[in-house]
């Protein structure tokens, strides 16, 4: 059984490599190294035995908990690039990815679930999607 629960958020970033010059960054990322920002769906899949007691994989309420306190609240109308779990990182989608997988993935476990997918639609024509290593 798998459960998908859904959020959304807002936020604004800019593609750099710290490591690059501001030229190799232009000709790297081109308009992504300029200050832009997207309405991102969050898709956060686990799966697990339904418990016998109460019928649940696990309670929706504290996932939904646990995805506003590690990501949402941390990254909703912020710049991405600030975040905490994105510092010194390049910000891509696929990245962030990743991080929110690290973010989600013990607390969802401590809940009796695991997490199985992270998926992210930045934009109507662009999704990325995680699994773990």
């Amino acid at each position: 059984m798998y459960i998908t629960r859904r959020e959304r958020f807002s936020s604004a970033h800019k593609l750099l490599n710290g490591k690059f010059s501001q030229k190799e960054n232009k000709n790297i990322f081109g308009k992504c190294y300029e200050l832009h920002g997207h309405n991102y769906e969050l898709f956060v899949t686990v799966t697990g035995k339904i418990n016998p007691q109460n019928g649940m994989i696990i309670d929706l309420k504290e996932l939904k908990k646990i995805i506003k306190d590690k990501v949402t609240s941390k990254i909703d109308h912020n710049f991405i690039n600030d975040v905490s779990f994105m510092k010194d990182m390049v910000t891509t989608t696929e990245n962030l990815c990743i991080q929110i997988w690290k973010e989600l993935s013990e607390p969802i476990e401590t809940l009796g679930a695991k997490l199985y997918k992270i998926k992210i639609n930045e934009t109507e024509n662009n999704s990325f999607e995680y699994y773990g290593e």
